[in-house]
């Protein structure tokens, strides 16, 4: 098959002073060949490309396309001549301005352009600039993946380095909100000349305290933006740092995606190793086979028409490849078969490299799109004859329909199509770079940045960053660890603040929070005040020491009131026991019984039950006790003042008397517990602020008043009796009751009366312990001053338990 016109041809648009970019040249040679090879693609027709240098300047640029888009060998733009350049697509650039240029005169054409650099489009570019695609995503997506990458090793005070021209000022635009947006701050911010030549070094130099604060400041971590020809700057201004007698910086240098670790050939012996551990968003690129094995036939006449691998050879190899040059200049003459492997990443890399790598997959849209053109419209061809065929010439924007929605697999195995912006759907490897003294390079991968994926989720960290130095700290200030709080300095960023402990109470449970916070209410903080931890359950329980104490003085005297009412039972016909009224001293007993039994309710954890009976109860037993007691008072007193025989007064004594004494005050007492009852009653309640680390089970009385009331209704009971036997302490008898009463009335009330600020003033447990202790106190206060004399008397002095005795006494 003979084809009538001119093959296709293709355009790269980079600065080849580099000489690291000599692989784009090879890489989309290499894609051309791999294609023309192919029979699958495009059979039986040949792609051709040529190359033009835009030497990073506008104008170079223009010049370039308008010569690929005229006349062969004529410069005459705007005119179809008969020899006119099939241009096809353009490839470039590498830079977002260049790119921008070339797009420009593209459009105008309607020509298809892939730009395989990192690019920003302008707004609106859909509109403006339909036939530009890019084989990169946008930009901005990797701004966000730098937020998340930072937060990710807790780097919240940095340094941002921007190109000084209107990519970086709408990069910082960009950046700054949403670096404040999560919880970031730049100490500064260091604008670096576009281009590299020497007078805006020294004038960039020469700005006050502008390298003094980038390279002294406390920031470890350094965002820059920039492009390739950044890079050679920023190398500059390493180089000259020195002469201002500036340290080291040692800094953390996280680059975007433009960026390519490449050296000019002057910078060959300049030191590298300040870029050890960089962090970058490279590219995605695999290796496609073939391409190391085609990268070693390089030589300097490896191939015809190649007019960058002579300058190539002798900037990488530091020799002269023209004869007449190494006379002339008296350097070294170049041996022709030096090994591209042996010269330093920082020069050249075997591995395709990521914008490399978009040039052969850009080279694979075009010839895939193109063979979609030829296969699905049969106008495009004609049969000449029976063996021969011609094509009619394919338009550069017929090309556009089919790459737009173009969608093919490469070598590598990757997949290849755009979105409906023109950007391709890719992703990008995070990139821990290693420098070495040799100048030699290597590369980490170390994570990925997926574009499309889940808010949020967009970076992916691989828990083994690679063999890198020790992560630096790059914070403001140090952080406020656990039991501490922000506290914010003033005038200053919000990224840097003094640490305040917690306040009591509170925790702090993460590093750098801002407030303290409270524990929720069943638990409490920890020493440090930096956890929450379950607070104690606290209440007088049968099995702790205190408890088994009060249980055991319980029962004991439970059991010794029950031998006393034993003893008076086997004595009940003797006149010591009969005295003063035999029944009203069985009810005492009894009564003092239940009251040694009480303290068993208020021991163990409170229940609904027990809280509602163990007031209520100790209330009426105590109150029966009370009553017996003033009655035997009254009793004796009245029995001394009714001694006219026949009396009136003599009349109204007897067990009636004492028995309505005892129920009416009684009934008082229950009276008060029934409307205590009714209107709030007890019930088990928990205190969790009177003790630290503990929540008090207790029984909420759910009326103060009434608790006291009843307490008060015992007092007075008391002081009565106190009264009655002290007016009758006196008395002429052998054997007078109420000088012992008088005692035991001493006792209850100088207990109960020093039991209401002791229960007012602890808490927990012992609140319940003071109670308990007052009951069995006045208890035993009552037994032994009233039942101590007569047990002495009944066992130990029975001679003196007789009749005669008392009425010798009384005569």
């Amino acid at each position: 098959i003979d084809l009538d016109f001119p093959t296709t041809l293709f355009i790269l648009s980079h600065s080849f002073s580099v000489p690291k970019n000599y692989q784009h040249v090879l890489a989309l040679a290499f894609a051309v060949k791999e294609i023309n090879e192919d029979p699958r693609i495009l059979p039986n027709i040949s792609l051709c490309f040529h190359i033009l240098n835009s030497y990073y300047t506008a104008k170079m640029t223009f010049k370039a396309i308008l010569n690929l888009l005229s006349t062969q060998h004529r410069f005459v733009p705007n005119f179809k001549c008969h020899n006119q350049n099939n241009v096809i697509a353009l490839v470039g650039g590498c830079l977002s301005e260049i790119s921008v240029n070339i797009a420009i005169l593209s459009a105008t054409h309607k020509t298809a352009q892939l730009t395989y650099g990192s690019f920003l489009p302008p707004e609106g570019a859909k509109k403006q600039l339909p036939f530009l695609y890019q084989m990169v995503p946008n930009e901005a997506q990797q701004y966000m993946g730098a937020v998340q990458l930072l937060q990710h090793f807790g780097w919240t005070w940095i340094g941002l380095v921007a190109v000084d021209d209107d990519r970086g000022n709408k990069f910082l635009e960009t950046m700054i909100p949403m670096l404040f947006r999560h919880g970031i701050c730049y100490e500064f911010i260091l604008r670096i000349p576009k281009w590299s030549y020497i007078d805006e070094m020294i004038a960039l130099g020469m700005k006050e305290r502008i390298f003094e604060i980038a390279f002294e400041s406390k920031a470890r971590v350094f965002f820059v933006y920039g492009e390739p020809p950044s890079f050679q700057v920023l190398r500059m201004l390493l180089f000259v740092a020195p002469l201002f007698e500036l340290p080291p910086p040692g800094k953390v240098w996280i680059v975007t995606s433009h960026w390519d670790f490449a050296s000019l050939p002057v910078q060959r012996i300049w030191d590298t190793e300040t870029f050890h551990g960089s962090i970058s968003f490279s590219v995605h690129s695999k290796q496609p086979l073939g391409f190391h094995k085609f990268v070693q036939t390089v030589r300097p006449s490896w191939a015809k028409g190649d007019g960058f691998i002579q300058d190539f050879w002798e900037h990488a190899f530091n020799c002269l490849v023209n004869v007449a040059k190494v006379i002339q200049e008296g350097k070294e003459s170049c041996l022709r078969d030096e090994k591209l492997e042996t010269l330093p990443g920082i020069l050249f890399e075997m591995n395709m490299t990521g914008h490399s790598y978009n040039v052969y997959n850009a080279v694979y849209a075009v010839a895939h799109a193109l063979h979609t053109v030829y296969e699905s419209s049969s106008k495009h061809r004609r049969c000449v004859g029976r063996e021969r065929l011609s094509l009619q010439n394919v338009q550069p924007w017929q090309l556009h329909h089919f790459l737009s929605s173009i969608s093919f697999n490469n070598d590598a195995g990757d997949t290849v199509h755009f979105n409906e912006n023109g950007e391709l759907f890719a992703q990008f490897d995070v990139t821990n770079w290693l420098m070495f003294p040799n100048g030699s390079m290597a590369r980490v991968k170390v994570g990925s940045l997926d574009p499309q994926a889940a808010a949020g989720h967009e970076l992916t960290i691989f828990d083994d960053i690679g063999p890198t130095q020790v992560l630096p700290l790059s914070v403001c200030n140090d952080n406020c660890y656990p039991g501490y709080s922000r506290k914010k300095r003033e005038k200053e960023q919000f990224c840097c603040y003094d640490c305040a402990a917690c306040p009591k109470g509170m925790i702090s449970h993460k590093k750098d929070m801002e407030t303290c916070i409270k524990c929720p209410e069943h638990q409490y903080p920890n020493k440090e005040q930096a956890q929450c931890i379950p607070r104690v359950p606290s209440f007088l329980s049968y099995g702790e020491s205190l408890g088994i104490i009060l249980r055991s003085l319980s029962l004991f005297f439970s059991f010794t009131t029950a031998l006393v009412f034993g003893l008076f039972l086997k004595h009940k016909d003797t006149p010591i026991v009969k005295a003063n009224n035999r029944s009203i001293t069985y009810i005492l007993l009894i009564s003092l019984l239940l009251c040694f039994l009480c303290p068993l309710l208020f021991i163990g954890q409170p229940a609904k039950v027990s809280c509602l009976l163990r007031q209520i109860i100790f209330g009426i037993i105590f109150s029966v006790a009370l009553s017996s007691v003033l009655a035997k008072t009254i009793t004796v007193l009245l029995a001394f003042m009714a001694t006219t025989p026949g009396s009136r007064m003599r009349k109204r004594m007897g067990k009636g008397l004492a028995t309505s004494i005892i129920f009416s005050s009684s009934l008082v007492q229950a009276a008060i517990c029934t409307v205590w009852v009714n209107m709030t009653p007890p019930f088990p309640d928990v205190d969790i602020h009177s003790l630290d680390g503990k929540i008090i089970l207790e029984c909420n009385e759910g009326s103060a008043a009434m608790f006291y009331c009843v307490l008060g209704y015992l007092s007075t009971l008391a002081s009565l009796s106190f009264i009655v036997a002290f007016l009758a302490r006196k008395l002429p008898d052998s054997f007078n009751e109420a000088k012992f009463i008088t005692f035991s009335m001493l006792v209850f009330c100088s207990v109960w009366f020093t039991f209401v600020p002791s229960y007012l003033s602890t808490k927990g447990k012992y609140v319940v312990a003071v109670e308990v202790f007052s009951i069995l106190s006045s208890s035993v206060g009552l037994l032994g001053c009233i039942f101590g004399p007569k047990c002495y008397i009944i066992l130990l002095r029975p001679a003196l338990n007789s009749r005669e005795h008392l009425i010798r006494r009384k005569n």
